[in-house]
C-alpha cells in the first residue's frame, strides 16, 4: 500500500489529484465503524516529508483535499475521509513548516465547528501532530478554545490533549488538568435548556473519557478533581 500511495502522492503533487482522491475514497473503510487511520498516518508522513522541498505543491494538494470541508456531511462518508486526510495533513505539514502555523491554528479552529464528527476528529489529530514541534504555541491555542470556545471547540481542546503519548511533560499534564477543570465547571453552570443540544451532549460524552486519561497521568490531582465534581450532584457530570 505504501508504494502505491507514494506514487499517487507524487502524481498529485504534479497536479493530477484525481487518482489519489479515488484511492483515499476506496481505502477509507467507510461506510463502516472505523475510518482507516493507518492510511491517514501514512499520507501525513509522506506529505510532511515532502513539504520542505515542495511547499507550494503540497499546499495546492491540501487545498484540493479540503475544498469541500464546509459541506462534509453532504459529501458522504468516503468524501469525509478525504477531508479528514486533508485536515490532519495540514497539521502534520505545519509541524515542519513554522510559517504555516498561525494560519493552521485559525483553520483548525474553524473546522472544530464542522458538523461532521469525522472532520472534528481530524482537527484533534492535527493538533496532536503540532504539539511535539510547537508545544507552547499549540497549547496556547488549545487553552484558548477550552476557556473561551463553544462546546465543539472545547471538545476539540480536551480531545487533542487527552492522549497518553501527548501527556509527556509536567507542563502539559498540569495544563490538561486545568482545561478539564474549567470545562467541567462551565458544564455544571449550563442551564437545563441547553443540555439537550447536540454540541453539549458531544462534549459531555467526550469528557467521559478525557478526564480519566488526564487523571491517569496525574493521579492525586486528577482524583481530587473527580471528588470535587462528585459533590456537585450534577447528573450530567
Amino acid at each position: 500500500m505504501h508504494n502505491t500511495l507514494a506514487s499517487l502522492v507524487e502524481r498529485a503533487l504534479q497536479g493530477n489529484h484525481r487518482p489519489l482522491e479515488f484511492y483515499l475514497r476506496e481505502q477509507s473503510h467507510l461506510p463502516g465503524p472505523r475510518a482507516n487511520l493507518e492510511l491517514v498516518n501514512d499520507l501525513c508522513q509522506l506529505l510532511a516529508a515532502l513539504t520542505p522541498a515542495q511547499p507550494d505543491n503540497v499546499r495546492s494538494l491540501l487545498n484540493h483535499l479540503l475544498h469541500n470541508h464546509h459541506n462534509a456531511i453532504e459529501c458522504g462518508p468516503p468524501s469525509e475521509f478525504v477531508i479528514l486526510c486533508g485536515v490532519v495533513a495540514f497539521g502534520a505539514c505545519a509541524a515542519v513548516r513554522p510559517e504555516w502555523r498561525g494560519e493552521t491554528f485559525e483553520f483548525l479552529t474553524r473546522c472544530a465547528n464542522n458538523p461532521s464528527w469525522r472532520v472534528q476528529e481530524g482537527v484533534a489529530l492535527a493538533f496532536q501532530r503540532l504539539l511535539p514541534t510547537s508545544p507552547q504555541e499549540t497549547l496556547n491555542c488549545l487553552t484558548h478554545l477550552a476557556f473561551s470556545g463553544n462546546y465543539f471547540e472545547q471538545r476539540i481542546a480536551i480531545t487533542a490533549i487527552a492522549e497518553p503519548a501527548v501527556l509527556n511533560t509536567p507542563e502539559l499534564i498540569a495544563q490538561a488538568l486545568v482545561m478539564q477543570q474549567v470545562i467541567l465547571k462551565r458544564l455544571h453552570l449550563t442551564p437545563a435548556t441547553e443540555r439537550k443540544r447536540e454540541d453539549f451532549r458531544a462534549l459531555r460524552k467526550t469528557l467521559g473519557y478525557t478526564v480519566s486519561v488526564v487523571t491517569a497521568a496525574t493521579l492525586e490531582a486528577g482524583f481530587a478533581l473527580m471528588r470535587e465534581c462528585a459533590t456537585w450532584g450534577d447528573a450530567d457530570i
